[in-house]
């Protein structure tokens, strides 16, 4: 694989990712110690005609949120989380959902929140995350335009890549590992997804702290190539009702260095010693 970047922008991402890592170094303090009904699809988007063909074109009402993302569980603790970054504005909290002693889902390029609650209501029922994303997609117009990911407490993980990405997406694809998999589009190569997981796999700390280290990889590996505008990381443990850590950057020239930041200053047990 030729992960080799043009002359500079090697360099640049390399200064990127020593910043990030050490501010996220300078935040591992502290510790790990550690129903809502599904909402109907609220994705009902507009049919424009298409001028040389006369057929109906779907777009999306909610808009595209090119991202990229990881999901993980660690069974040990009980604890799991997902993180995001994109282009898309306030992406923390429209892409990626997780719940204590269930696991955790993202829905991304035309993502569909109405699915994050649903997906995470069946896999407490103990449907298996393959099942899952076949029924959330069986009757989906727009099933080719869609990627998904969802891990159970068990660490059994399932992806699914959009087969009809739009003209921006460049490049999409996935990877998963023990615990964890990671996802995106509209990316600026195959190296962003790489450099998640290496990093979640070989970062030392808690699940937020790996979670949190795989986006800043990913990022310094190119990330969204529209930019960075918004990141968000949401961690749920048991025993804590709804999310345990939630952090977001909802506008920003920068994203995820400014989640990090926003990491590094934050005293809280979901951190890792």
């Amino acid at each position: 694989m030729n992960t080799t970047n043009p002359t500079g922008c090697h360099c640049r991402a390399n200064v990127r990712l020593l910043v990030c890592l050490f501010v996220l170094q300078l935040s591992l303090s502290g510790c790990c110690n550690c129903d809502q009904d599904s909402q109907p699809d609220g994705y009902r988007g507009a049919l424009v005609d298409r001028p040389r063909y006369g057929a109906a074109l779907l777009t999306p009402e909610t808009g595209v949120s090119g991202t990229f993302s990881i999901v993980a569980v660690d069974p040990n603790t009980g604890v799991c989380g997902a993180a995001v970054a994109s282009k898309y504005p306030a992406v923390g909290k429209v892409v990626p959902y997780a719940r204590a002693g269930v696991g955790a889902f993202c829905t991304q390029h035309w993502h569909n929140p109405g699915w994050g609650e649903r997906a995470l209501d069946l896999l407490a029922k103990g449907r298996l995350p393959e099942q899952i994303l076949a029924e959330l997609l069986a009757d989906d117009e727009r099933r080719d335009k869609r990627q998904l990911a969802i891990i159970d407490m068990s660490g059994r993980a399932a992806n699914r890549n959009p087969a009809n990405a739009d003209p921006s997406g460049i490049w999409w694809g996935a990877a998963s590992g023990r615990y964890y998999a990671c996802q995106g589009n509209t990316l600026a190569g195959q190296e962003v997804i790489f450099a998640m997981a290496n990093a979640y796999e070989q970062t030392q700390g808690s699940l937020a702290d790996r979670l949190m280290a795989a986006l800043v990889a990913g990022d310094s590996a190119g990330g969204d190539h529209r930019g960075r505008l918004a990141a968000g990381i949401r961690v749920a443990c048991k025993g804590v009702k709804d999310y345990w850590l939630e952090l977001y950057v909802d506008k920003s020239d920068d994203a995820v260095v400014d989640l990090a930041k926003k990491y590094a200053a934050l005293e809280h047990q979901a951190k890792g010693q």
